[in-house]
């Protein structure tokens, strides 16, 4: 019998620059389409979902976020690669203590052994771009 499937507490901040936010951009290769999202990820046991989404944007981009505010949470049910996912997403505002970040077209992001680029995207670019904005439900806090 295979692993029992969980859900997955997460955090993720909406950065914004203007009306633009921050989104790392994936790919699924069964959908054969594109998709983004905010920066953050799992919550630790034993931490808030506020120092959760701290500690994540530090741990991939290497810098300090303050003025993290809680705009809702939404629950994520989606299949990618054809495994089924499910997520309770706590979504924060926040913004970079380092403001020269904000004059970067891209950021390098670091997970584990992975490297990719964070990008700014607008909501018209989301919309209507080759990459979808998820969880779909955060449009609302946009």
């Amino acid at each position: 019998m295979g692993k029992k499937a969980r859900i997955r507490p997460i955090s993720i901040c909406l950065l914004r620059r203007g009306a633009e936010i921050l989104v790392h951009e994936a790919y699924d290769s069964v959908k054969e389409r594109g998709f983004a999202r905010p920066l953050g990820g799992g919550i630790d046991f034993g931490e808030t979902s506020a120092e959760a989404v701290i500690r994540e944007i530090k741990e991939e981009v290497g810098a300090d976020i303050t003025g993290v505010e809680l705009l809702g949470i939404v629950e994520n049910i989606f299949v990618y690669e054809e495994k089924p996912g499910h997520e309770i997403v706590f979504v924060y505002d926040g913004r970079f203590v380092d403001t020269s970040l904000y004059g970067q077209e891209s950021l390098e992001v670091v997970e584990g052994k992975r490297k990719f680029k964070a990008v700014w995207r607008s909501p018209d670019a989301l919309r209507n771009g080759p990459c979808y904005l998820v969880p779909e439900e955060i449009w609302q806090f946009l």
